[in-house]
């Protein structure tokens, strides 16, 4: 099996890199795995989201008429939502990359969308501090829920679909009741903005990921924290629970405040690799293993539904991907 651009393989423990896909020409926002996956989806400033295949061709590419932040497939893999800098959400039909509709309503960038586990709703998140919902049978805009202070950057549903979690630049994440639009609880305690969040796949748990340079473990059924991670890494822009629930991939920034400084001037380097991805223990806490390939930030990562492999985004216009031990 191919992906994309075949690299030489590294034995790492727990990991090695089998491919880079290069076909964007800006830094890749995010990156998601269709739900059979049989594809790969990466959306990026360069306003286009691409569908890439097994054999590593490009199947479908999705044009904006400006920068892509975020993509997420439905439940059955028929259609692809992406969003950007336009406010605008799109609908594609996959099979052959046509638009199938638009929705409109956000006053700003949209930086998150989800759907619903039955498909047959979107949240979306965005600048103006709001989260929506939408019936995707009609595209009309069923609620919003106010409240976030600041950017929301993250939002997903509960495993049962009856909760959204969001994430905000007001450093905090709010729960709310789907059917309701009420806000069920505040969760507090990273001391800087929240970039994304993810439900265990039990629904017991949420993770949040943080400009503070942590991860923080949450008990819903308590709303305290379980557990912090503390890496030596930067910013965390994204996570992603393992199917199997033992594992949280996350994206890193790679630089300190002052080392992106310099790399803004200085531009970036293919030898002076940091690690911008981690794999934890959910467990115990224990860092599992850091890959340092990306020669710039990584913005996202994703795990292939059957667990098998792990993909990661990065500024520096490309998305790895890596085959992880049985």
């Amino acid at each position: 099996m191919r992906w994309g651009h075949r690299v030489a393989q590294q034995p790492l423990g727990l990991a090695r890199l089998h491919t880079e896909f290069r076909g964007h020409k800006a830094h890749v926002w995010e990156v998601k795995f269709s739900p059979d996956g049989s594809l790969l989806a990466s959306a990026s400033i360069d306003s286009t989201v691409l569908l890439w295949d097994k054999q590593g061709r490009v199947r479908q590419v999705l044009k904006h008429p400006v920068g892509v932040t975020t993509i997420e497939f439905s439940p059955d893999g028929r259609t692809l939502a992406s969003a950007g800098y336009d406010q605008l959400i799109r609908l594609w039909r996959v099979a052959d990359g046509q638009l199938v509709k638009t929705l409109p309503g956000h006053d700003g960038t949209v930086w998150a969308v989800t759907f619903s586990p039955d498909g047959k709703t979107l949240a979306s998140a965005g600048e103006d501090k709001l989260v929506k919902l939408w019936n995707l049978d009609s595209g009309a805009l069923m609620r919003s829920f106010p409240g976030h202070r600041l950017n929301v950057w993250g939002v997903k549903f509960s495993p049962d679909g009856r909760q959204l979690a969001s994430g905000s630049f007001d450093n905090d994440v709010r729960l709310w009741d789907v059917a309701t639009g009420r806000l069920l609880r505040t969760l507090t305690g990273h001391t800087e903005a929240v970039l994304n969040i993810d439900f265990s796949a039990d629904g017991q748990h949420l993770a949040s990921a943080s400009d503070d340079k942590t991860i923080r473990l949450w008990d819903l059924r308590t709303g305290q924290v379980l557990r912090t991670f503390r890496g030596d890494g930067e910013c965390v822009y994204s996570l992603e629970f393992s199917p199997d629930n033992r594992q949280l991939a996350a994206a890193y920034r790679d630089q300190t405040a002052v080392g992106e400084i310099f790399q803004h001037f200085l531009g970036i380097s293919a030898t002076g690799k940091r690690v911008t991805v981690r794999i934890w223990d959910v467990a115990t806490g224990s860092l599992l293993h850091t890959f340092a390939q990306h020669a710039d930030d990584a913005y996202d990562v994703a795990y292939s539904p059957n667990g098998r492999w792990l993909a990661s985004a990065s500024s520096d216009a490309t998305v790895d991907l890596w085959q992880l031990r049985p």
